[in-house]
């Protein structure tokens, strides 16, 4: 008979000191520290081609652009994850007594790999769902062209859409935004293996 023995539960403050000094970024899980898996190739140059549409189309709104680097800390589920992009409208708001880690985002993009697909599509969704200010989830798979777009009604309902139109427009529900497919996957090799 095989025992697994159950994962180390971390405190928050133990978390915090291991991520300070770590040479990687880990997310933090209701207790567990989980290392995060680095990105592609692919992975990467979406995140690019991202921040420079995001750029643009965001320098006379209101809006801030934060890529993974800024952590986002979820109360209702103990969570510290780094999402792929974060768009705060207004000024950002931090979780107390930090100045890395916010708590409004706004609008969120993660870029789908192999490894973390399922989890996006799931947990993270629910857990982002629970950020009062949070109104749109986009998910931007590397491998082809198909976009997934999740846009929050003012009845708080959900609405889903998807497209694998290489031709097509990606419209922000909650901002002034447009970009299309072409210029999201602009120089990604789908033929790129990818161990992610």
């Amino acid at each position: 008979m095989v025992v697994q023995t159950p994962p180390r539960l971390y405190s928050i403050e133990e978390y915090f000191t291991l991520e300070e000094s770590a040479e990687y970024r880990s997310e933090y899980r209701n207790g567990e520290i989980v290392p995060m898996t680095g990105g592609s190739i692919n992975h990467n140059q979406i995140i690019i081609n991202l921040i420079i549409s995001l750029g643009l189309a965001f320098r006379q709104q209101d809006y801030l652009l934060y890529t993974s680097d800024l952590r986002l800390w979820i109360p209702r589920y103990q969570q510290y994850t780094y999402p792929d992009i974060l768009i705060i409208k207004g000024e950002p708001i931090f979780q107390e007594g930090r100045t890395d880690t916010i708590v409004n985002p706004s609008i969120i993009f993660e870029i789908l790999s192999k490894s973390t697909s399922s989890r996006d599509r799931g947990d993270k969704f629910t857990y982002y769902r629970s950020i009062p200010e949070f109104q749109e989830y986009i998910l931007i798979d590397q491998y082809q062209f198909h976009i997934e777009q999740f846009s929050k009604t003012s009845e708080s309902n959900w609405l889903f859409k998807e497209s694998d139109d290489e031709d097509g427009v990606l419209t922000l529900a909650s901002a002034n935004c447009q970009i299309p497919h072409r210029q999201i996957y602009d120089r990604v090799n789908f033929n790129q293996k990818d161990e992610g």
